[in-house]
């Protein structure tokens, strides 16, 4: 996300406790519910959520909750070191969704993203998941939903910020 002097007021804001993996889980699958119940409403829109959150706080075993529930029984692996992670999915109605997990973690400049070559994948109508955006710099413009996770003991606290109406429907729906 740009700085915080940049960035735009979030549309509407929840607050999650997940006081387990198990909460964790659970939650992923309902995000996972949430989002391509409001991809299908506004297919050709796609979807941008940035993952923000400390090393360790549960970023990308969120996406694989996700993923798992939306019916990919294959290993999921992070992006740490490959930086992007392909997925098609089934929808429930039959067409195919894209998915792409990055993880810009080991950037160290904004024009690395540029570099990559990854703008190609933002304008295909796929859900694009992003951890550490931030190291994309303002690039990446502003999220449909952004999701913040703390560590707090053994659970996780997950603020849900959506910047965009379909990211207010994602939140609505969890």
């Amino acid at each position: 996300m740009p700085d915080a002097q940049a960035s735009p007021r979030p549309l509407t804001e929840r607050v999650f406790a997940l006081p387990n993996e198990h909460a964790a889980n659970a939650f992923g699958a309902t995000l996972a519910t949430a989002i391509t119940a409001a991809m299908r409403a506004a297919p050709a829109h796609g979807m941008q959520v940035h993952l923000v959150g400390e090393l360790g706080a549960g970023k990308t075993t969120l996406v694989r909750a996700m993923l798992r529930a939306l019916g990919h029984a294959q290993r999921v692996r992070s992006p740490t070191y490959t930086l992007v992670e392909p997925y098609t999915i089934e929808n429930v109605d039959g067409a195919p969704l894209s998915i792409y997990h990055f993880d810009l973690y080991r950037f160290a400049d904004p024009a690395e993203w540029e570099d990559a070559g990854f703008r190609e994948y933002f304008d295909t109508g796929a859900l694009c998941l992003i951890e550490w955006p931030q190291r994309a710099g303002g690039v990446l413009g502003v999220p449909d939903l952004q999701i913040e996770l703390e560590v707090q003991g053994e659970g996780r606290k997950l603020t849900a910020r959506a910047y965009s109406e379909i990211g207010k429907e994602c939140v609505a729906r969890c």
